[in-house]
């Protein structure tokens, strides 16, 4: 009987770890705000404002966790370019500043998009994960 039940409860754990990623058609699947959940495979610290908005126009803005930056992003055949144009200075406790680092190394990385259980997941050109994001909604 425990035998068929731990046989059981491993084809479930099997199944819930398998993530179906949907590839994004088009851009205004990304259009809005993006919470930034990992980058480079760290978690973001909690309540940082760390967030990519995409707006139809091709207009990136964002934070990088303590300065607010902008810039542009191309969507096309399902490459996802983010360009960075500018930011601000301003320092930050240390913490925040090393995130703000791994953001800005992040975005040039960054490859494609899909979305997976409400997250939107960036990857680099060997398809690893670059950045996690859930959609912000006010």
């Amino acid at each position: 009987m425990i035998k068929h039940f731990l046989g059981a409860a491993a084809v479930i754990f099997s199944l819930s770890a398998c993530q179906n990623h949907t590839a994004i058609d088009n851009s205004t699947s990304l259009v809005g705000s993006w919470h930034i959940e990992s980058v480079l495979s760290a978690p973001t610290i909690d309540y940082s404002p760390a967030k990519l908005i995409f707006s139809e126009n091709g207009q990136l803005n964002g934070n990088t966790s303590c300065n607010p930056f902008m810039g542009s992003y191309i969507f096309e055949n399902n490459v996802l370019t983010l360009s960075p144009a500018g930011a601000t200075r301003k320092a930050c406790i240390e913490a925040l500043m090393t995130q703000e680092q791994k953001v800005m190394q992040a975005i040039p990385l960054v490859m494609s998009a899909s979305i997976a259980q409400g997250k939107l997941r960036l990857v680099d050109q060997n398809n690893k994960t670059i950045m996690v994001l859930s959609k912000l909604t006010k």
